[in-house]
C-alpha cells in the first residue's frame, strides 16, 4: 500500500489533509467554476484572494460542513458550506473577510454558513479590524427551517453591535435576495457591481431594487476588479476601528493648482482664478466640484451615493494627506437646496465620519429646504439632519461659499449647532430668510439682509476670507481639531427621528 494512502501513518494523514483542502478550494467542482468564469465573474474564493495582499489570506473553517439531515440534506455536504471566511491584509493592514459562494446551495444561508460568518464578525470585533463581505445569495436555506433564520438574527445583531466600532464594507457581487439584503443595507459602505449586483427583499427572483438610485449602494463599479480596488480605496480613508484615526498619506497639491502649473500659469493667476470661482450674479449657477478641485488634494475625492440626491455631494477626500469627510451643496441641481433624500444622505454620512473620527468639512451654498418638501412627514424625516449635525463630536469646519439661508444655515453652517470653525467667503449670503422675503417683510435693504459681515460681527462666522486662503485655513483648523474632546451628558443613547 502506498504510505500516502494509509491514514494510519503521518504521511497518509498529511496527504489526506491536503486532499481535503484541495476539495475545499473547488467544492462545487470544476464545471461550476467554469460556468462562473464563462459568465465573466470570479468565484467566491477568487474574490477574496484578489482583494487581499498576495499570500496573506488565512482561511477559517475551510473544512466545515452542515449537519442537517432534513429533506435528505445529509446526502449533500460540500466543504465550506457555501461561504469562504478568514482574514488577511490589504496594503499591509489586517482585515477580516467573508464571501458567499453561489455555486453551493445558491449561496443560501444555513446553520453552518451562518456560524462561519458569525465567527469572522466576532474575530473582527475582538481584533478591531475592518470586515468586508462579498454578497451573492438567495436568502435563507429553507430546508434547514427556523435555524436558518436564527443565524440571520445573530448576524444582524452582531452587525449592529459592530456598527460604529469597526468599518463594515459590503460588496454586492451578484443577485441578493431575502433577509440578507438588510445586512447589506446595515453596512457602512455598500459597493455594487453594475449589471451584476442586485437586491430584492423577496426570496424569489424579481423585484430588484435599483440600489444606486435609492441610496442603498454608495458606490457602483463597472466590474469585479474595480470592486476590489474600491474596497482598498475606501479603507485608506477609514481607521481600523473607532479608537484609531485614518492613515495619512503624503501631501499633494490641488487639482486646479497642478493643472494650471502644467499650463504655465503663475501664482497670481491661480489666486485670481480661485477668488473668482463664484459668479458675480447670485442667480448664476456653478459646479461645486470646481471649488473642491481648488481646495482638496488632487484626485483624493471619493464620492459616495453619486446617483442619489445629487443636489448635495458627500464623500471622502484629503487635505495635505489628512482624511476628511466632505459635504458640499451642488448649485447645478435644485440650486443645492435640501430635500428628503439629501437630508438622509448627509445624515448617514455625518454619522459614518463621526463614528470613525474622520473630521467633516462642509462647503455650503443652500437657499434652504425645498418648498415642495415642506409638509409634516418630511419635517419628521429631515429632522434627522439637525439631530446628526448637533450630535456629531468629530471636528467640523464649514465654508459658506454663497447662500446659507434659514433652516439650511442651521443644518449645515450654524456654529451653535456644534460646528467648530465657520469661514465665509465675501460672496456669502448668511440670513434668516432669502433677500426678497427679508426685504418684503422687514423693509430692509436686500444686501444688508445677507451681509456675511453681520454674522462675523456676531461671532457666528469666525472669519471672512478670500477663497484663495481657504485650503490653508482648513489645514490649520484640522490640525487644531485633531485632538478635539467633547463630552456629552450621561445617557444610554440619543433618539433619532425616523
Amino acid at each position: 500500500m502506498n504510505p500516502q494512502n494509509d491514514t494510519s501513518t503521518t504521511a497518509g494523514k498529511i496527504a489526506d489533509l491536503q486532499d481535503r483542502l484541495a476539495k475545499s478550494r473547488q467544492p462545487a467542482g470544476e464545471d461550476a467554476v467554469r460556468a462562473v468564469h464563462n459568465a465573466g465573474r470570479l468565484t467566491a474564493r477568487e474574490r477574496v484572494e484578489a482583494l487581499l495582499d498576495d499570500g496573506s489570506f488565512v482561511e477559517i473553517d475551510a473544512l466545515a460542513r452542515h449537519r442537517s439531515k432534513a429533506f435528505d440534506l445529509e446526502k449533500e455536504r460540500p466543504l465550506t458550506d457555501g461561504v469562504v471566511t478568514g482574514h488577511g491584509t490589504i496594503d499591509g493592514r489586517p482585515v477580516c473577510v467573508f464571501s458567499q459562494d453561489a455555486t453551493l446551495f445558491e449561496g443560501k444561508i444555513g446553520e453552518t454558513t451562518g456560524a462561519k460568518i458569525i465567527k469572522v464578525l466576532e474575530l473582527a470585533l475582538k481584533s478591531g479590524t475592518p470586515v468586508i463581505g462579498f454578497y451573492e445569495g438567495a436568502g435563507a436555506r429553507l430546508k434547514e427551517g427556523i435555524i436558518a433564520l436564527d443565524m440571520y438574527s445573530r448576524i444582524l445583531r452582531l452587525q449592529t453591535q459592530a456598527s460604529g466600532v469597526i468599518p463594515q464594507i459590503a460588496v454586492v457581487a451578484g443577485e441578493c435576495r431575502g433577509v440578507q439584503v438588510h445586512g447589506i443595507a446595515m453596512s457602512d459602505v455598500v459597493i455594487s457591481i453594475d449589471g451584476q449586483g442586485s437586491l430584492s427583499m423577496d426570496a424569489n427572483p424579481g423585484g430588484v431594487v435599483e440600489a444606486q438610485e435609492t441610496g442603498t449602494a454608495h458606490i457602483v463599479v463597472p466590474d469585479e476588479s474595480a470592486a476590489q480596488d474600491t474596497v482598498a480605496d475606501v479603507l485608506t480613508y477609514l481607521p481600523s476601528n473607532n479608537r484609531a484615526i485614518a492613515p495619512a498619506t503624503e501631501p499633494v497639491n490641488t487639482e486646479l493648482a497642478n493643472r494650471r502649473a502644467e499650463e504655465g500659469a503663475d501664482a497670481a493667476a491661480l489666486v485670481h482664478e480661485i477668488n473668482h470661482l463664484i459668479p458675480d450674479s447670485g442667480s448664476e449657477t456653478y459646479d461645486v466640484r470646481d471649488v473642491l478641485a481648488a481646495v482638496l488634494d488632487e484626485d483624493s475625492l471619493l464620492e459616495l451615493s453619486l446617483g442619489f440626491a445629487p443636489n448635495i455631494i458627500t464623500g471622502f477626500a484629503r487635505l495635505e494627506g489628512r482624511a476628511v469627510g466632505v459635504i458640499a451643496n451642488q448649485p447645478t441641481v435644485k440650486a443645492g437646496g435640501i430635500d428628503i433624500d439629501s437630508a438622509e444622505k448627509v445624515s448617514y454620512f455625518i454619522q459614518l465620519c463621526d463614528a470613525f473620527n474622520v473630521p467633516l468639512v462642509s462647503f455650503v451654498d443652500a437657499p434652504g429646504f425645498l418648498p415642495e418638501e415642506a409638509d409634516a412627514p418630511v419635517i419628521r424625516r429631515t429632522a434627522k439632519l439637525f439631530h446628526t449635525t448637533a450630535a456629531a463630536s468629530v471636528g467640523k469646519i464649514t465654508v459658506i461659499t454663497r447662500k446659507a439661508t434659514g433652516a439650511a444655515y442651521l443644518a449645515l453652517a450654524a456654529k451653535r449647532m456644534g460646528t467648530d470653525l465657520v469661514f465665509a467667503w465675501p460672496t456669502a449670503e448668511v440670513a434668516v430668510a432669502d433677500a426678497d422675503t427679508f426685504a418684503a417683510e422687514i423693509g430692509a435693504d436686500e444686501a444688508s439682509a445677507q451681509d456675511p459681515y453681520e454674522a462675523a460681527a456676531s461671532g457666528l462666522v469666525d472669519a471672512v476670507l478670500p477663497p484663495s486662503e481657504t485650503r490653508q485655513k482648513l489645514v490649520e483648523g484640522l490640525a487644531l481639531l485633531e485632538r478635539k474632546v467633547e463630552d456629552g451628558y450621561p445617557r444610554k443613547h440619543s433618539i433619532v427621528t425616523f
